[in-house]
């Protein structure tokens, strides 16, 4: 909006006009108060007044309210004096206000001085400075959709564009009017140390905690410290090894113990109803086969009628749309976090996922491009996201089995893209006369935050399910 159209109302108060929905009038043609943009001019003045009269009233709408929420320029002005006073640390009042404007040469832009004078003396009471505020903010958020509807109108007439383009952009733009601060773009200094003084200070009042959303594996919950928001995560193994289990269990254990956290799964490889199968066949400890034949005994049954309460009441979301694209993914993840909210994605698994883009049979470049957005998808979400990879048949030609970065299949850009990566490496598989049956070695290795090593579980086989090991070692150096 540019704040330099604008009329009076006879107050000698101007009033800026909402450009995008403000047509050119005649001069004998009056503007309809409609026509403006949604504003509350006394509400942002009684904001501005009451923080004047009261200066801690300041430090609970700073919280919500920006300068670019006013509706006038001249109220977002004095919102920024105010703001750079208090974070200097000098008193709020009248004087330091006005020498503020005055070192910005702003104080004509304002009114004045006789403007701050006539703001304490026309507020009701400062007691209700944070209802004032929220009114300002409503009515912002009001102006943003209206900007919002005017972009998303010329983004669906660009008929040279790609339709899930076009309905990514919009979803986008409308995300962000209310989700703005998942898409800050600068920071300022004070507001990041805050934040970050904030998340050390809950850390050491629960050291000893996963910090993260835990794994609910002991060990590796202590090499992590839990999955970090906005991290993305890859579990790579060859086929069969235990991806998706390892990633159904972690599913559940995040369920349990986050404060039943809200997971997202997608399932390119396996329909929900075998997803539930899983899960079940996880939560009772019953053969996946006796569930597919239904060859149930009293026990197993009263288990299973358990289990089917039990995760009926567990926050997990399911999808099993194969060939699923990043920007239908995107567009989804959007939808459960305004609906429910969201706090855990899994995909299962990258390789299957289709780009939707043309790369010319070029699958380095299209697997590059899915990563990407895996990463992307995070950060816009701040939640980890959790996705499977399938290793090349390199390991199965090397001595060592173990596997490593390098295997990473079709893309070196997933290593550079993800946060972590662990593999899962059983020895059992290669040697039945292995001493270590029914273990699993976790390796973490990559790390950007932390160390890597190696955690060992406990896996079982009958019913493809990981626990924690009752004895066990972590080596957390370099792997």
């Amino acid at each position: 909006m540019d704040y330099n159209d604008t009329r009076t109302d006879g107050s000698g108060d101007e009033y800026p006009l909402d450009l995008q929905i403000a047509a050119p009038q005649p001069e004998s043609t009056p503007i309809r108060p409609e026509r403006l943009a949604p504003h509350s001019i006394e509400s942002e003045e009684a904001v501005l007044g009451s923080i004047l009269i009261n200066p801690d009233s300041m430090l609970e709408i700073a919280a919500f309210l920006r300068a670019d929420d006013f509706f006038l320029y001249r109220h977002g002005v004095l919102w920024e004096a105010l703001a750079a006073i208090q974070d200097r640390g000098d008193a709020i009042d009248d004087l330091t206000v006005i020498e503020e404007l005055r070192a910005r040469n702003q104080l004509e832009d304002i009114g004045g001085a006789a403007f701050i004078t006539r703001l304490m003396n026309n507020t009701p009471t400062h007691i209700h400075a944070e209802t004032y505020g929220r009114i300002v903010e409503r009515s912002s958020i009001r102006r943003r959709l209206l900007a919002a509807a005017g972009d998303i109108a010329q983004i669906a007439q660009d008929e040279k564009s790609d339709i899930n383009e076009v309905i990514d952009r919009a979803e986008s733009t409308l995300f962000g009017v209310t989700e703005r601060n998942l898409r800050r773009e600068l920071t300022p200094m004070r507001i990041a140390i805050s934040e970050y003084y904030d998340r050390i200070e809950q850390q050491y009042e629960h050291r000893g905690e996963p910090v993260g959303l835990p794994t609910g594996f002991t060990d590796l919950d202590a090499l992590l410290g839990g999955f970090q928001k906005s991290d993305l995560i890859i579990v790579a193994a060859r086929p069969g090894v235990g991806k998706t289990s390892l990633m159904l269990s972690m599913a559940l254990n995040a369920a349990r113990l986050g404060n039943n956290a809200r997971v997202a799964i997608f399932s390119l490889e396996m329909s929900a109803e075998q997803l539930v199968q899983r899960l079940v066949s996880a939560e009772t400890g019953i053969n996946s086969q006796k569930l597919r034949s239904g060859e149930l005994d009293e026990r197993e049954w009263t288990l299973f009628t358990q289990a089917v309460g039990n995760l009926g009441n567990l926050r997990l979301f399911l999808d099993d749309t194969p060939a699923i694209t990043p920007l239908q993914m995107r567009a989804k993840c959007r939808r459960l976090y305004r609906e429910h909210g969201l706090d855990l994605i899994i995909v299962d698994y990258l390789q299957l996922m289709n780009s939707g883009m043309t790369h010319n049979d070029n699958r380095v470049q299209e697997i590059s491009y899915i990563s990407r957005n895996l990463k992307e998808l995070a950060r816009e979400m701040n939640v980890p996201l959790l996705s499977a990879a399938q290793l090349s048949r390199q390991v199965e030609q090397r001595a060592d089995k173990r596997p490593q970065l390098s295997d990473l299949r079709e893309s070196g850009s997933i290593e550079q893209d993800a946060d972590i990566v662990m593999f899962i490496y059983r020895e059992d598989l290669y040697d039945e006369n292995s001493e270590r049956p029914n273990q699993a070695d976790i390796i973490i290795g990559k790390h950007r935050s932390g160390p890597t090593g190696v955690v060992t579980l406990y896996f079982n086989k009958a019913v493809t399910q990981f626990s924690n090991m009752k004895k066990h070692s972590v080596n957390v150096a370099d792997y």
